[in-house]
């Protein structure tokens, strides 16, 4: 079964066919990754509650924490007000990032020196 046709037709999509998934943390609202969905990813996480995401370098879906045990229990999906970015507030269990950090922003912070 496809994703419903409403949701779809609301989705603004790459030239590729992807959208933007922001992850976040739904209790802490810490923001844990990014990740890309097109339909089907769409479709596999609200009909299962699991983070199904489309891997644009392996070319295929996958299911976060399926071979790490880094799972993501979706608790709530939402898209922006232009279609174009998918919100997914998830219950984060172990690491979210493949490095091992609890997210993917925690490495490489940036210095601001505001003018």
């Amino acid at each position: 079964m496809p994703l419903d046709p409403a949701i779809a037709a609301r989705l603004k999509r790459t030239a590729d066919g992807l959208v933007p998934a922001v992850v976040q943390q739904h209790d802490t609202g810490e923001v844990l990754m990014l990740a890309w969905m097109d339909d089907e990813a769409l479709h596999r996480t609200l009909t299962t509650g699991r983070a199904t995401y489309w891997s644009r370098s392996r070319r295929s879906y996958w299911v976060k924490g399926e071979t790490s045990g880094n799972l993501q229990h979706v608790r709530s999906v939402a898209l922006d007000c232009d279609g174009d970015t998918i919100l997914l507030k998830v219950d984060q269990v172990g690491a979210a990032c493949h490095t091992g950090d609890r997210t993917c922003f925690d490495a490489d912070r940036l210095a601001v020196t505001p003018a």
